[in-house]
């Protein structure tokens, strides 16, 4: 567990406080930025390392005509009673838009238990929005995060480890655990599980290929090793394109970082590069990075609002710089001085 900063004075408010709210995706649709949130709630189920506790049951839509405007809270975007193929945890969504339809992404557990990743369909970027009655096939995992690259070309980048069941999928089909929790994650002097990636499908709906690696590199271009959990892939994908390169950032997991690496292409390979952000209040850490009138913003959430409650989680946010070599600058958080 990261080190709780409960007396340090945050340099982010939350953006809503009427419930709690997680795992921001942000873009700028119709001139002002909308928010595509989990919704958590106090589910009174025992806290395990598979995320039991994150019980989640709707989608939240939060909109801003600008960074610090009044948020507007759209209400529920889509409820799991209306998802037919989801059983439950609605964890972290993403939304894109294409020729004036929005499609939201998300996963859930199937009858089997087992993560897939549902599409649904709106007219508007506030929702509601209806969800197809199949998850999208060849899915798996959680933390879908879709990217429109310059050439209209869209693509998925998904993935989690640990409650997130990638290291299931190391065979290419769904392996259930037979020795323990996480038997199947890599040991420690091998390569870490890569996050996916796939194109999708004209029409949004489906891949148009075969999920794939998304290798992250050291500096010297080998794969970062599951020991080094300072660095390598844990969960909470995110695509963005600056100064004609692309940046793939994520979450480390259980040492609490957002980090991110830096490629030629959308398909990777990517060059570890630095942090983002430094641990926060609470347990997961996932984040989103958007554009707003020439300025780029970090979208991020902590447990501050609850008090440090790891499922109970608030959305902030706080301006992101890249120096002039496309760096970012790492954040922190919380005053050193609170």
């Amino acid at each position: 567990m990261p080190v709780k900063k409960l007396k340090q004075k945050a340099i982010s408010s939350p953006l809503v406080t009427h419930i709690y709210t997680a795992d921001p995706s942000a873009h700028v649709f119709q001139e002002q930025i909308y928010i595509y949130s989990s919704h958590d709630i106090d589910s009174t189920i025992p806290e395990d390392n598979l995320g039991s506790q994150f019980a989640m049951q709707d989608y939240h839509v939060l909109s801003m005509e600008t960074p610090g405007a009044t948020v507007i809270d759209h209400g529920i975007a889509l409820s799991l009673q209306d998802i037919p193929w989801a059983k439950k945890q609605l964890w972290a969504p993403d939304a894109t838009e294409k020729e004036g339809l929005y499609y939201l992404f998300f996963p859930a557990k199937d009858a089997l238990d087992i993560f897939r990743i549902g599409v649904a369909v709106s007219c508007s970027p506030a929702g509601p929005f209806k969800a197809h009655a199949q998850p999208i096939t060849g899915s798996f995992s959680v933390d879908p995060a879709v990217f429109k690259d310059r050439d209209g070309v869209y693509y998925l980048y998904f993935g989690g480890i640990w409650g997130g069941q990638l290291q299931h999928w190391r065979t290419g089909q769904f392996v259930a655990d037979k020795e323990g929790a996480f038997a199947q994650l890599p040991a420690d002097n091998e390569p870490a599980l890569c996050p996916k990636v796939a194109k999708l499908s004209n029409d949004l709906l489906s891949f148009a290929e075969s999920p794939r690696d998304l290798l992250i590199t050291n500096e010297n271009g080998q794969p970062l090793l599951e020991a080094d959990k300072d660095r390598r892939f844990f969960e909470a994908g995110w695509m963005h394109y600056y100064g004609g390169r692309y940046y793939f950032s994520y979450s480390t997991g259980e040492t609490h970082y957002i980090c991110y690496a830096i490629g030629d292409s959308p398909y990777g390979p990517f060059t570890y590069a630095g942090r983002i952000l430094e641990p926060v209040i609470g347990w997961t850490t996932h984040h989103s990075i958007c554009s707003f009138q020439d300025r780029w913003y970090l979208f991020y959430h902590d447990s501050s609002l609850s008090n440090g409650i790891t499922h109970l989680r608030t959305i902030k946010l706080t301006e992101l710089h890249h120096d002039k070599n496309g760096l970012i600058k790492t954040i922190s958080p919380y005053s050193l001085n609170g």
